[in-house]
């Protein structure tokens, strides 16, 4: 575990690299923010990468003047490694705590989230959830916690509503399902509640399947799978095991009428789909999607390759929380915990590229926000639903018998 000491170093380190010139005499007081994901461990490639979108939104938004309400003050990150483990995140919320950080942008799963967000309730510290989707850290009446993206309740209830027109449209080809989770809180919340839907929508779970993290051998549960033959496959899980699994089935041989993620971690992946091309082609996912037609969008996803990184769901959901925090400051005109957190409490932002609208807090959950339903076609990744951010038409099912 990272000693307070190279903490500390590291996060003066970060701030000489990302803050502008000092003014003598003439520089307000920078803004501490924590950083908080797990950029190392199982989960390190998506904490690194949502370490870079917090750098990126803080990075512009110095660049654009800091917050004004505060002089220009610009904001200084404060970086944390929860490790992949939540009793790693909350350690990592007592060192920022104690480094006087005004607010935590983190931190990525659903685990390590519950974890951090009610170590930083203990000191009224506002934490801004990028990612993590289990509706337990929003449901605890923690005042300090507000999620900018969907849960995967909402995620669920769009994915199976789109599933149901999808089937029926074509015919109602497909019948039975087969799920295939981790075993943290993410995937197996997803799949009680995938477990619990899918038969009133009128589908039969033939099995459920739940595996390590991380799990490095998927065969024996594809061999399944194949004796099974479930018309659709749900895979969820995060990105090694989803690409994993999805990259067995291309090995075997088993190809189901559809592969239908919820939240899937590989699904929506340019790097999934630039490495792996053939076994991604035509998978449909209900995730995290910036809208395709905003041109701020695009654009940050040109710098993001420019860097020679993929613009993945974790580096623009941490670049727009990031923003919303900031956002809370302009408002909040004090870097003090309790003015952000009713700063969050009131926000209406909607300076972004998500397909939200402004935000609207309800016990700490954006209620605006929504999930897209996005399907790999021709080694990219287009949006087929809703209609409004429809790029391509959806291809359903892949295979008719």
């Amino acid at each position: 575990m990272q000693n307070r000491r190279s903490f500390v170093s590291q996060s003066a380190a970060l701030a000489t690299a990302v803050a502008f010139p000092l003014v003598a005499g003439a520089q307000p007081k920078a803004v501490k923010v924590g950083v908080l994901h797990p950029v190392t461990g199982a989960l390190a490639y998506s904490g690194q990468q949502c370490r870079l979108g917090a750098l990126m939104a803080i990075e512009d938004i110095n660049a654009a003047g800091g917050i004004k309400s505060l002089g220009g003050a610009k904001l200084e990150a404060l970086l944390g490694d929860a490790q992949s483990q939540p009793q790693a995140g909350a350690a990592e919320v007592e060192k920022m705590n104690e480094a006087g950080v005004s607010a935590i942008v983190g931190a990525y799963a659903s685990a390590i989230c519950l974890a951090t967000t009610q170590a930083a309730a203990k000191y009224n510290l506002p934490h801004v959830v990028d990612v993590g989707v289990a509706d337990q850290i929003v449901e605890r009446g923690l005042k300090n916690t507000f999620r900018f993206g969907p849960g995967y309740k909402k995620s669920t209830e769009v994915a199976m509503a789109n599933l149901l027109v999808l089937n029926k449209a074509a015919g109602n080809p497909a019948k039975t399902v087969m799920i295939i989770h981790e075993e943290s809180l993410f995937g197996a919340g997803t799949a009680q509640l995938l477990s619990r839907e899918l038969p009133g929508y009128g589908f039969e779970v033939k099995e459920v399947v739940k595996h390590a993290n991380p799990t490095r051998d998927f065969n024996n549960i594809v061999l399944r799978m194949k004796s099974i033959n479930p018309d659709i496959v749900i895979p969820a899980n995060y990105y090694n095991e989803y690409a994993l699994l999805v990259r067995t089935m291309q090995q075997q041989k088993v190809v189901p009428k559809a592969i239908f993620s919820v939240l899937g971690g590989a699904a929506s992946s340019y790097k999934f789909v630039k490495e792996f091309p053939d076994a991604a082609n035509g998978i449909i996912d209900c995730n995290h999607w910036f809208n395709p037609k905003d041109k701020r969008a695009q654009d940050l996803r040109k710098r993001v390759e420019a860097k020679g990184q993929f613009f993945s769901y974790e580096v623009f959901m941490t670049y727009a929380s990031m923003w919303l925090l900031a956002d809370a400051l302009e408002r909040a005109k004090s870097a003090e915990r309790a003015a952000i957190v009713d700063a969050l409490e009131k926000s209406t932002f909607s300076n972004h590229f998500m397909p939200y609208g402004p935000t609207k807090f309800v016990n700490g959950q954006n209620e605006g926000a929504q999930p897209l339903m996005t399907q790999v076609v021709k080694n990219d990744i287009k949006v087929i639903i809703p209609r409004d951010y429809r790029e391509v038409d959806p291809v359903f099912p892949l295979r008719t018998a």
